[in-house]
């Protein structure tokens, strides 16, 4: 492990240096406030040390690794580009009609072709004597008259009997042996959908479970489980009845969010997440909702000092509802806030949004959540982001016990089925749903039943 010190003004001197000298991958270890220069101690300047570190060989593992899957899927597709090309070839090829080898293809029995009539052998005529004066002899402008060869010359050579036409029926079985296989192959995967497609109920709630853009695994659970179901009731497979069993299986993967909601015992409350998801009017709608409805005293932290008018707009909350506000730029300013914010019964941190795909953001970030005394975190999450995108940003933030997520933009989407990805991949307790601008209307707590709905729709499957 690599690990170095480094003195400087500020943290983005400190970061912009720790990724030049350690890379992405780095991880910050400590930060304290120090002095430099001065005369015997005194008339110093204040300074911050910051202790950072990264795992050489992880890094060049991980490296490797990310080469050995390239190297794989590029292998991968190769193989399949030649299945496909070999496939299509087979297809191409004109199948002549052999009904006495098709007969046999099942029992794998050897072909036998029908024996060969014996022709006689003509008799050998002796060569005609004078044939060359008859020639001479002929007067000149008529045609001479034909010679017959020899007997001899005129029989072709003798074949072995059945030899060419049991090599040609050989090749021909092998194609057909090939093609049986491939057709085998599409059967076996084409299987499992065509019962689904033989029913047009079942089909429409395949193709709205897709449109959802829930995981494939999810929709072949809920498909089975809807089908179970109507064969152990001896029910028909009628709109009610699919509706019905496919929300029951879809509320198996949502769990109980009563929990994940914001304790009545949290002193202190981190809002994290990237860009643009809303953390910032998420956090006004949350407070106006304590101190109208729970008449909590509330406070404000905000760390996002890289957003232009991030910190006025929090401020404009805050003269509002009547509630403190304090703005820290590092972790050492962080006590004195808290110290401030002493006789609050709930602190509510704003984080700034950056790019927390980066574990060197995620780091930085970690340095000012505390994670002493009765604290949450809510990851916030846009619904109108890429679930691949999710899962990135989710897999970064739970390496730092991020426990609760709460979504956002759920009005400016109709795809509801990465909720129900996201908290059966990762461990995390779905708590809160945002649906517009509007403080402190548009936010509810979670609801499986509501978000069952959301994904099933008010259309009917028949």
């Amino acid at each position: 492990m690599r690990v170095k010190r480094y003195v400087v003004d500020s943290m983005p001197d400190a970061l912009q240096r720790i990724r030049v000298d350690l890379g992405k991958d780095a991880v910050i270890l400590n930060t304290k406030e120090v002095r430099s220069g001065g005369f015997l101690g005194m008339f110093g300047k204040k300074k911050i040390e910051v202790i950072a570190a990264i795992d050489a060989n992880a890094a060049a593992a991980e490296s490797s690794k990310k080469d050995l899957n390239s190297a794989l899927k590029q292998v991968s597709e190769v193989a399949a580009a030649m299945n496909r090309k070999q496939s299509v070839a087979v297809l191409e090829q004109p199948m002549p009609y052999v009904p006495d080898v098709m007969k046999q293809i099942d029992n794998e029995q050897p072909f036998v072709p029908p024996p060969l009539q014996r022709v006689p052998r003509p008799a050998m005529q002796p060569p005609t004597h004078g044939a060359r004066s008859m020639a001479a002899a002929a007067p000149s402008g008529t045609q001479a008259p034909e010679i017959q060869a020899p007997a001899k010359e005129r029989i072709p050579p003798r074949e072995q009997p059945g030899t060419t036409q049991r090599a040609d029926n050989d090749e021909l079985m092998q194609e057909i042996r090939s093609m049986k296989a491939m057709m085998s192959k599409l059967a076996a995967a084409g299987g499992a959908v065509a019962d689904l497609q033989a029913d047009p109920v079942l089909e429409k709630l395949e193709n709205r479970l897709r449109e959802q853009e829930l995981a494939e695994d999810i929709v072949k659970a809920v498909l089975d489980y809807v089908k179970e179901q109507a064969e152990s009731d001896g029910q028909s497979l009628s709109s009610s009845v699919v509706k019905r069993s496919a929300k029951e299986a879809l509320l198996s993967f949502i769990p109980d969010s009563e929990a994940s909601r914001l304790s009545a015992q949290t002193k202190l409350a981190h809002f994290v997440g990237p860009t643009g998801v809303g953390k910032t009017t998420t956090i006004a709608k949350m407070a106006a909702e304590q101190v109208i409805k729970h008449k909590r005293k509330v406070g404000f932290i905000t760390s996002d000092t890289y957003r232009i008018a991030a910190v006025e707009q929090l401020k404009t909350y805050a003269t509002i509802l009547n509630i403190p506000l304090e703005v820290v730029s590092s972790p050492l300013d962080l006590r004195k806030a808290y110290e401030r914010l002493e006789d609050c019964e709930l602190i509510l941190m704003d984080t700034a949004g950056r790019n927390y795909r980066n574990e060197l953001y995620v780091s930085e970030l970690n340095a000012l959540l505390q994670q002493s005394g009765q604290t949450e975190t809510f990851l916030v999450l846009g619904l109108t982001s890429k679930y691949r995108d999710m899962q990135m940003i989710a897999n970064n933030f739970t390496k730092y016990g991020i426990d609760k997520v709460l979504f956002t933009k759920a009005d400016e989407t109709d795809a509801y089925g990465p909720v129900i990805n996201l908290v059966r991949d990762f461990p995390l307790k779905l708590s809160y749903l945002t649906n517009g601008q509007n403080v402190p209307e548009d936010i509810a707590a979670a609801d499986g039943g509501k978000i069952a709905d959301l994904i099933l729709g008010d259309d009917e499957y028949e």
